[in-house]
This record gives C-alpha cells, sequence and structure tokens, in this order.
C-alpha cells in the first residue's frame, strides 16, 4: 500500500492517519473499506460528522438529482429553494415541536466558525469581552474558539496570547467544589479580579475532554444563574446534538432552552459542511454583513441535512439511540470493566468513553493500534488522552454494533 505521497507532502499536521494507516476507498452505513478490501467498522462517525453513516442512501439520490438540475451550488447568502425547505422543515419540525423561538444564522462550514460567531454576538450583545468556559472544553481551533479550548497542544498552537476568557473547573473535577457558587461569587465579588462574562459557553456532554455528561440538575442551575445575572448561556452542540445523546440537543433532557446553540457536523446530513448558530430574537442585532463568510450556508449540505433530519422524525431516531446506548452501556459494563477492576466507562445515547486513566503509561495508544488490527476504528480523548471513544453511527445495527464491541474486547485483552 503507497502511502508515500501523504508522508513526503502532506504537512506534519496531519494526525488520524497516523492512527489509522491505511488508504480507505469506500465506506457504506458503518463499514469503511481499504484498498485492500479490509473492512473496518466505524466506531469514530468522522468525529460526530457522520450520525447517519457513510453514503446513506437518501441523502445521496438527493443530492444526485440536485447535481443533475442544474441546482445551484454556491449561493452566498441569497434566497435558494434548497434553503427555504431546510428552514422550513427545521423550524416545523425540529424547533417547534420543542418549543424553541431562534433565529437562524449560517455561519462558515465548520463548527469553530459557528463558536466565533456565537462569541461574537454574545460580546456585541451585552457589551462586555469576558466569556466563562469549562475545563475540558473543545470548541475549536480559530482563534477565538481556541481560546475557549483546554488543551494544551491546540491552545500552543495559537502562537499568541489567548486572552478574555476565564476557564471554571468542570463540575466533574472537584466532587466537593460546588462550580454553580463559585462561579456566581467571581461575578459578584468586587475583589474577584474576574470581569463579568458577556456568556458563559460549554458543550453540555463533554467529548473530547473524556466523555463527560454534565448532571441535569447541573445544568438547570447553570441556567438560572446566567438568568439571575444578564448573562447570555451558549451550548456548544455541535459534536453532542443531531441526536448523539438520545435528543435533537443534547441539552434536551434538562428541560433548558440556551440563549444560543451552535451546531455543525451531522447537521449537514452525510460529512456536507454545513454549521449554523441559534439564537432568540432579540439577540439579533447583527448588522448585514457584519459577519460573513464565502461558504456560509453550503447547499448540498442543506439538500442533504433536509433528508438527514426527515429520517430523524420520521424513524424516532432519538428513541433508538438511547435503546441502542443501553445496549453499549451493558456490553462494557459487564464484557469490558470486568477485565480488569482500574477500568471504568461512562456515557449517553451513543457516545461512549471507557476510562485508562487509572493505568500506567499510555496503553490507549496501544489499544487504538489493536482496534485498528482488529477491524474498528475509535479513537482517544481526555486528559493523557487516556479514554477510548466509541461513537457509532447512529443508524448502526445492533448485529454490527455488538460485533464492533466485541473487537473492541479482543483489543484491550491483547494490550492487558
Amino acid at each position: 500500500m503507497n502511502t508515500s505521497i501523504f508522508e513526503n507532502v502532506e504537512s506534519n499536521v496531519r494526525s488520524y492517519c497516523r492512527s489509522f494507516p491505511t488508504v480507505f476507498t469506500k465506506a457504506k452505513g458503518s463499514v469503511m473499506t481499504d484498498e485492500n478490501g479490509k473492512e473496518y467498522i466505524d466506531f469514530f462517525a468522522g468525529a460526530g460528522a457522520l450520525n447517519f453513516g457513510h453514503n446513506p442512501d437518501m441523502m445521496n439520490k438527493a443530492m444526485i438529482a440536485y447535481l443533475e438540475s442544474d441546482g445551484i451550488v454556491h449561493s452566498m447568502d441569497m434566497y435558494t429553494a434548497p434553503k427555504r425547505a431546510f428552514l422550513e422543515f427545521f423550524q416545523n419540525h425540529i424547533l417547534a415541536p420543542r418549543g424553541m423561538n431562534y433565529k437562524v444564522q449560517f455561519a462558515g462550514p465548520t463548527g469553530t466558525n459557528a463558536v466565533e460567531a456565537a462569541v461574537k454576538l454574545a460580546r456585541k450583545v451585552k457589551g462586555r469581552s469576558n466569556i466563562f468556559a469549562l475545563m475540558g472544553a473543545f470548541h475549536g481551533m480559530t482563534l477565538g474558539a481556541v481560546s475557549l479550548t483546554t488543551d494544551r497542544c491546540s491552545r500552543e498552537g495559537a502562537g499568541i496570547p489567548l486572552n478574555n476568557v476565564t476557564h471554571i473547573p468542570a463540575p466533574y473535577m472537584f466532587p466537593e467544589l460546588d462550580t454553580i457558587a463559585y462561579m456566581e461569587r467571581l461575578i459578584t465579588d468586587d475583589h474577584s479580579g474576574v470581569e463579568k462574562p458577556a456568556a458563559i459557553i460549554l458543550e453540555s456532554v463533554q467529548a473530547d475532554g473524556g466523555i463527560y455528561a454534565f448532571d441535569v440538575q447541573w445544568l438547570q442551575r447553570l441556567r438560572q444563574l446566567c438568568d439571575q445575572h444578564d448573562i447570555l448561556l451558549i451550548v456548544d452542540d455541535i459534536q453532542a446534538g443531531i441526536g448523539r445523546c438520545g435528543y435533537f440537543f443534547s441539552f434536551e433532557r434538562a428541560g433548558i432552552i440556551p440563549d444560543m446553540v451552535t451546531i455543525s457536523k451531522s447537521i449537514g446530513g452525510c460529512g456536507m459542511p454545513l454549521a449554523m448558530v441559534l439564537f432568540k430574537p432579540e439577540l439579533d442585532i447583527w448588522e448585514p454583513g457584519q459577519h460573513t463568510g464565502t461558504f456560509r450556508g453550503n447547499q448540498l449540505a442543506l439538500v442533504a441535512g433536509l433528508e438527514g433530519m426527515k429520517y430523524f422524525v420520521e424513524n424516532g431516531l432519538d428513541a433508538e439511540v438511547r435503546r441502542k446506548g443501553e445496549l453499549v452501556n451493558k456490553f462494557i459494563a459487564e464484557e469490558i470493566c470486568p477485565m480488569d477492576s482500574r477500568l471504568s466507562h461512562r456515557g449517553i445515547g451513543l457516545l461512549w468513553g471507557i476510562d485508562f486513566g487509572a493505568f500506567p503509561g499510555d496503553p490507549v495508544k496501544a489499544l487504538v493500534g489493536a482496534c485498528f488490527r482488529n477491524g474498528v476504528i475509535a479513537e482517544r480523548v481526555g486528559r493523557d488522552n487516556s479514554v477510548l471513544k466509541l461513537m457509532p453511527a447512529l443508524t448502526i445495527s445492533d448485529e454490527l454494533l455488538l460485533e464492533g464491541l466485541r473487537r473492541v474486547k479482543k483489543a484491550i485483552a491483547e494490550i492487558l
């Protein structure tokens, strides 16, 4: 298998290919195939961009038909038929049934673009520059978003000071610390040395931080804190949203409505790039063209994304994800964790982590390689990359899901 062109020409910044050193040629559903014909069960799902799996028939057919009709592919933010159809369905079948009243902004095509737009608008609305973010957060790699992100490697890549953000311990870090009370003290104490923030941004389920689903009561208290102190609540649902946690939005389980929501990845359907910011109508104080992007509102992503939303609603995918999540939880608890007393696991929906943090060295790097050799694609996350993240497509069959878990168990046995 010839990979020399990649190694000789492509930048050192490439990363996932180092963990999965093969040349992939096709993919369907939850199976990827390399040019030698070896098949791999995908427990990575494009880092959350492929919630509906690879090449879903309904999305491919819709995109092909649109292209063959000479439908407009690039339009900046002009009105188009795909955008109208997408917005109408999103409003009538996603937002309205959940009692949500949001304006929609199409940002540039990636998640970090949505985060940049949300934070920029929050500062504009409140006239304050500081933002509270949580330790363990990942919000993107552009300068504003990486200032919110906490992993050292990402931050060191910025090359400049990353200011105007106060990082708060995540609630799982110090169980004895009431982090809501801590934030309130920072806000109200005139000797805290911390500026009142325009917004608090968080992932209600930290994925890259190590798979931590925040407690429902904690999320409700955070909503109350923001209301009491005139602070906007921004939920970054880029990776944990679009059904990943068993709800279209990850925060639905807490019964809260954020002031802003950022979504991307799987809202584009099948890996097509699309990013959006949702915000309450009274926050829409943008001047026309004040925040733009050449590739905002990608037309093929709107076509595919509409099919994804239809599939979600028509097939009750939220309930299916919760059911499959119980299969994963049961398998890990009964088949994997008993293999070694130092193992632990946590997760929600179809987003799970097996924690090797109590082990010496770097076992998960070897484990990712063992999974790959056994025909499973999975990545590592968390502090010191000590957590194996399992994130299959939401549409994966029970049989393939369990077979992938059996292969993960075999890989763990090999490294143990």
